[in-house]
């Protein structure tokens, strides 16, 4: 894991297409804010957590009754 200090306005580039700029710093947290292309998806981890369960349990085989 790459680990970096940036500002308020500060902006890191993942490869050509993608840009994170850090929005605002609170005492609880960082806004950022993330371009990129729109067939790229952008969610956050524990939604994305929250899809993969729902597609696993989606394809579980039912049991018989």
């Amino acid at each position: 894991m790459l680990v970096l200090s940036r500002k308020i306005g500060e902006r890191i580039w993942i490869g050509d297409e993608i840009a994170v700029t850090v929005v605002r710093i609170t005492g609880g947290g960082v806004r950022i804010g993330i371009e990129a292309p729109s067939e790229m998806p952008v969610v956050r981890e524990e939604l994305k957590r929250k899809l993969e369960q729902q597609q696993a349990e989606a394809t579980k085989p039912s049991l018989p009754r």
